[in-house]
């Protein structure tokens, strides 16, 4: 960022060298206050990098599911200022090219919150403390989240998000406070960034959408074919299973019939989201033009017994 300019990546084959950003006092703020937030992450033993990575994790997450939120109008508008008044024309691409920009105050809100003991103690309590329990959707550490991001009615789908980014800074924050070990090639470091949550690049997202573009009929691209809002319903119930399961390893102490208990109940909670899972991609394929008896094949089911099950699942969802 310069001279109310936000600097584009030269290397993502796009014709901009920068935004305007004279119309948003908000992000060119943003940028003053990112420098005590990296101040107080070296305070806290943590890389300013890595925070700052973290967090812009959890919004870009955001980002992508905020079409779906009818009272998100502080993105739009942003978004809108920065392609010059209007980006409905190549909204997709406006969505690329603008969102580190446009998402830049509440990356460093987010940052800030994250580094905050107190929100880390809520984290902390939200989860039971001594006594573990499943994180609630109206959990205090998220509540205030949303708070301080100024959208009060966040808290509750950042709190039901499970798998992303922000429900594995949480997870990470628990088991260290529990003395449990991360699961198996994971670090239980907070501000370590799992791969598959690290926020897509400029780059890599304008060359998906330009091969989406070209690949018309039967060979149409995932992500032009199923919508935005199918696609992440499928994302977040398959990473709400790997934590629900990863929140399971720290049950197994305590009488046997609440262990028991716990680990049946955790269980069967993953079981159902796996098969809704199944159900909803094999819906997606369907719709996007795979034939049933394909589909059927894949999940070694007669065609069918498939159809009854798509067809009673779309009724029960309204679709």
């Amino acid at each position: 960022m310069r001279h109310g300019r936000w600097l584009l990546d030269a290397d993502a084959n796009q014709p901009l060298e920068h935004l305007d950003l004279r119309g948003l006092p908000e992000v060119v703020a943003a940028q003053r206050r990112w420098v005590s937030v990296a101040r107080r992450a070296v305070r806290a033993g943590a890389e300013p990098e890595r925070v700052f990575a973290l967090a812009r994790a959890v919004v870009a997450r955001w980002w992508e599911q905020a079409l779906q939120w009818e009272r998100e109008t502080i993105w739009p508008r942003r978004l809108h200022q920065v392609a010059g008044g209007d980006a409905g024309g190549d909204l997709e691409w406006w969505r690329i090219v603008g969102r580190d920009a446009v998402v830049f105050p509440e990356v460093v809100a987010v940052a800030d919150a994250l580094l905050d003991p107190v929100m880390a103690e809520l984290v902390w309590v939200d989860s039971g403390a001594g006594r573990p329990r499943a994180l609630p959707a109206d959990g205090m550490f998220c509540r205030r989240l949303g708070e301080r991001l100024e959208r009060g009615w966040l808290g509750p789908l950042a709190a039901t998000d499970h798998g992303g980014p922000l429900i594995a800074w949480m997870g990470s924050v628990i088991r260290l406070r529990r003395g449990a070990g991360g699961p198996p090639g994971y670090d239980n470091n907070p501000w370590w960034l799992r791969q598959e949550h690290q926020a897509a690049t400029m780059a890599g997202q304008l060359r998906v959408l330009g091969k989406e573009k070209k690949a018309p009929g039967s060979g149409t691209m995932w992500r032009a074919a199923v919508p935005a809002e199918q696609r992440m319903l499928i994302t977040s119930t398959i990473d709400s299973v790997e934590e629900q399961l990863l929140q399971l390893r720290g049950v197994q102490s305590g009488p046997t019939a609440d262990v028991a208990r716990r680990l049946l109940r955790g269980l069967g909670h993953s079981a159902g989201l796996i098969e809704a899972a199944w159900k909803r991609t094999a819906v997606a394929a369907v719709n996007s033009g795979v034939p049933l008896e394909e589909v059927a094949r894949w999940v070694d089911m007669p065609v069918e017994v498939l159809r009854e099950m798509l067809t009673a699942g779309r009724q029960e969802s309204g679709g």
